[in-house]
């Protein structure tokens, strides 16, 4: 009720000219029903009741304002003042965001949300914040799962000599060549037609990539790794936010807090269903093997992989590598 009054009064406030003293422009690329896009659209409803109309929040969805490397720059000149992007869009300023990139980093969805809330994930958004941006929050896409065409992959020998997509990354390069696969860099939207063409055996995404991608129906076998994480970062321009008085400063906070907690929650459940119908399909037509990986094959793996990590110590950080896996033991 207090929700409905409160709605209410804004559009009152609105009808009778007065104007927000703030206004956002919140970009990112994807459609509104995914977890980020439902999140930005609840923090934009949270950030004007709170405010009681000072801050108005408009959401831009499917890069209406442009790709995210686009958009980074327009933040910079506060030409838009909010964006998403995928850690992947920040390695070039911040090569530590590569943390996320490294194999089997992470055991679970407990431990992942430990490091991005804890000091390691601070840290991480203090390093982005000296760049130009103001990093408020972590938002999840998901784990990543492996899939291929040649056999299913349950040891790490299971991946020589296969060639694998990747994102132009260099943990995710030496990840495959760790495996005695090839990796192949491509764009994202030309791993549909790579996969279905054989010019890559396999790939490694979330389900939800794998999914509304339709790259299941282009392999014959599917492996739950979850082996390496996808998220976004949630970022505001500098110069925005040092023109909001405190008052305004706690709103957006409070607001990014609760749409965080949301958004989490959105992409868990977005998650299972997918892979439910993902399930349904390769029931339904046989054309799809679906493993999963024991504890004892995951730790062949955790110990192949691992053995990458120290090529990285100088880029990423030993201590803050070493510091996300002790949140794991804790």
């Amino acid at each position: 009720m207090k929700l409905l009054k409160s709605a209410l009064s804004l559009a009152l406030l609105a009808s009778l000219g007065f104007a927000a003293d703030y206004v956002i422009k919140f970009s990112h690329v994807v459609s509104p029903n995914t977890p980020k896009g439902k999140a930005a659209d609840y923090f934009a409803k949270r950030v004007e009741e709170l405010s009681h109309g000072k801050i108005k929040v408009k959401v831009y969805p499917n890069a209406q304002l442009g790709k995210d490397k686009v958009i980074l720059k327009k933040l910079k000149f506060n030409t838009v003042q909010m964006a998403a992007p995928t850690f992947s869009k920040f390695t070039g300023l911040v090569p530590q965001l590569g943390l996320f990139d490294l194999p089997f980093l992470l055991k679970n969805e407990q431990h992942l949300h430990k490091v991005l809330d804890g000091e390691v994930g601070e840290k991480l958004k203090d390093m982005v914040t000296k760049k130009g941006y103001v990093a408020l929050a972590y938002w999840d896409n998901g784990f990543k799962q492996l899939t291929d065409n040649k056999r299913p992959l349950i040891k790490p020998e299971d991946c020589k000599g296969l060639k694998f997509r990747v994102m132009s990354s260099k943990v995710l390069i030496e990840q495959f060549k760790a495996l005695g696969a090839i990796p192949v860099v491509l764009p994202f939207s030309e791993v549909y037609s790579a996969l279905q063409q054989g010019v890559v055996d396999g790939q490694e995404n979330t389900i939800s990539n794998i999914y509304t991608k339709k790259f299941y129906e282009v392999q014959r076998y599917m492996t739950m790794t979850n082996h390496g994480y996808l998220g976004y970062l949630v970022v505001m321009s500098k110069k925005f936010w040092n023109r909001l008085p405190n008052d305004m400063k706690k709103v957006i906070l409070q607001a990014m807090k609760e749409a965080t907690e949301k958004e989490r929650v959105w992409a868990k459940e977005l998650n299972n269903d997918q892979l439910n119908k993902i399930k349904e399909y390769a029931q339904k037509t046989g054309k799809l093997e679906i493993d999963y990986l024991t504890p004892q094959q995951r730790l062949l793996w955790e110990k192949k992989l691992r053995s990458i990590y120290p090529k990285f110590y100088d880029t990423i950080g030993k201590d803050l590598i070493q510091a996300a896996i002790k949140e794991g033991e804790e």
